[in-house]
């Protein structure tokens, strides 16, 4: 294999990213509906709505950006040094991990002579490549991109949150907050969605749990408003 060539994206790494959009996304939705519906409360100063809503925008989405890319590059080093420490295993300690392979096709139902057999056989021919997998997982090489993560949730979250801002501040007065509630139940609705089908959840149920939470925030952040 050319060790130059870039290796095409594992579902594991199409599915984290995804993950971190669908988190992103319903963080912007949230965040940015929680300000925006406080500050509309108190005043009827569409400027300042429209630069309260921008400014928590802008910061909820590269929050969350941040915190993915802390969050995966912490899972890649790890990652790293597993795969380190199975090198130095591999040099100082053959025997243990060939008993790793070993015990992992006998908990398949592998006969322990086969199973003995098979470790064998895969230390000879792709020592590293094979304990990585076996015992965490790992396909050699293929770690987990933080800055996928990191971009997916930083254009999740801004676009979760535009669409209820755009609602906010361009809907006419008498239909804003209807516009508002509507921009929510859709943008909520269709976060849940997504995470369900991810998930092979259920899809009703992620969905009305999504609404639910998003109209409880509005009422929240709403009466807050009010009361300052």
């Amino acid at each position: 294999m050319d060790q130059n060539k870039k290796p095409k994206q594992t579902m594991q790494e199409k599915l984290n990213t995804l993950r971190a959009g669908v988190l992103g996304a319903n963080d912007g939705i949230l965040t940015v509906v929680g300000v925006l519906v406080s500050v509309a409360a108190a005043t009827t100063d569409q400027f300042t709505i429209f630069i309260a809503g921008l400014s928590d925008l802008l910061a909820c989405a590269f929050s969350m950006a941040s915190g993915e890319y802390a969050s995966v590059s912490t899972q890649k080093d790890t990652e790293k040094s597993a795969v380190a420490h199975e090198e130095y295993l591999l040099k100082h300690d053959f025997e243990s991990e060939v008993v790793a392979v070993r015990d992992h096709y006998m908990e398949k139902g592998v006969s322990e002579a086969t199973a003995t057999a098979i470790a064998k056989d895969l230390l000879n021919k792709k020592p590293l490549q094979t304990v990585v997998r076996v015992k965490y997982d790992i396909e050699l090489g293929r770690y987990l991109n933080p800055w996928n993560a990191a971009f997916s949730s930083l254009a999740a979250a801004a676009a979760g949150g535009l669409l209820p801002l755009l609602a906010m501040v361009l809907a006419p007065l008498a239909w804003r907050w209807e516009a508002v509630i509507l921009a929510v139940i859709f943008t909520s609705a269709l976060t849940g969605y997504i995470s369900s089908k991810l998930g092979n959840g259920l899809v009703k149920v992620a969905i009305v749990r999504n609404i639910i939470v998003g109209i409880i925030t509005v009422i929240i952040h709403y009466c807050v408003g009010k009361m300052f």
